[in-house]
């Protein structure tokens, strides 16, 4: 491990100016930045904590909910608004890793995770273009069964972690940032990156940004979401597929939808697609079925993760059709 200094920040602006200059990483509860370090990825010169930022979770005057990135991913899970207004958000983190880590993860680090890639991880034997840049990518042609099937390039296979995303990226999330620019919000959906050319930029923060909160845009029909994880086995593992979906049906036809996918791509999958074919129609299999198919169309399998596409199509109707009670 590379030698690296410490410092704890009370507030936001603290954090900033600890972190400006030289090679700083922001330290929430070290739950992955920690074991990037560990295997030398991550060779931070300084580590600046910012769990003194706000664990609170409030109430947004819309009535949608404002959650701190100090907040512990345990804390979350078990707010009584996160499970009665936006369960798929409380399930997914469930669904995410052990009590311990729970315990320690912050909402902040999560979003902020990187891939667990076996490439990425092998600094010893194998090229990755997330991690040194322009080496080359050996998970093509490699061993792909939990790699990407959308968004990928020719750079990068590797996927999104992280299950807590998934569910925010469903629910049209808003990341507050504060950096030496000042404060800005952004689109949960336009945070992260699909890797083009560039896989070692995981998200659109500028060097020295810092997330301060995640605000939840109220979404009346969230209140009975839900969020579905496939994996090799039952716990501590990662989505193979996973489905974060709330939907809005009235007198048997779609009036609204909310559908996210994981483990299939670079970053937290908006279906936009099925979304927009499924809105206004009955909410029936067949229709579940349409816009799971149209949702995949542009699906890539590489040797080992073929399986992928049709179990993605399969979760998703099931998904709905359980939220919806469509069975035909």
């Amino acid at each position: 491990m590379t030698p690296f200094s410490y410092a704890r920040a009370n507030n936001a602006a603290e954090a900033l100016q600890l972190g400006r200059g030289g090679a700083a990483n922001y330290l929430g509860g070290g739950t992955n930045l920690v074991d990037l370090m560990r295997e030398t990825i991550a060779k931070p010169d300084r580590l600046v904590d910012v769990t003194g930022l706000s664990d609170a979770i409030t109430d947004t005057a819309d009535d949608g909910l404002l959650i701190g990135a100090a907040v512990r991913n345990t804390a979350l899970a078990e707010h009584p608004a996160v499970r009665t207004r936006y369960p798929m958000l409380s399930r997914a983190i469930l669904a995410g890793a052990s009590a311990q880590i729970r315990n320690m993860a912050t909402v902040g680090g999560n979003l902020l995770q990187r891939t667990r890639c076996t490439y990425f991880y092998d600094t010893d034997g194998s090229r990755c273009n997330k991690r040194v840049p322009g080496s080359g990518c050996d998970a093509v042609g490699g061993f792909t069964r939990i790699h990407a099937v959308l968004g990928a390039s020719p750079a990068c296979v590797a996927t999104h972690p992280s299950d807590m995303c998934v569910a925010l990226a469903a629910l049209d999330a808003v990341v507050h940032v504060e950096g030496a620019g000042g404060a800005r919000t952004l689109s949960f959906g336009d945070l992260h990156r699909l890797p083009g050319d560039r896989p070692e930029l995981d998200t659109v923060l500028e060097v020295g940004e810092l997330i301060t909160a995640i605000e939840l845009p109220p979404l009346p029909f969230a209140a009975s979401s839900t969020y579905r994880k496939v994996r090799d086995r039952a716990s501590y593992a990662f989505a193979l597929i996973s489905v974060a979906a709330a939907i809005d049906v009235v007198d048997g036809e779609i009036r609204d939808v909310r559908l996210a996918l994981g483990g299939v791509a670079h970053k937290p999958w908006r279906a936009t697609t099925a979304e927009a074919l499924l809105r206004g129609r009955p909410a029936t299999e067949a229709a579940f079925r349409d816009a799971a198919i149209a949702e995949l169309a542009d699906a890539r399998p590489l040797r080992d993760n073929g399986f992928k596409i049709e179990l993605a199509k399969r979760t998703i109707v099931a998904v709905l059709g359980d939220l919806s009670g469509a069975t035909a």
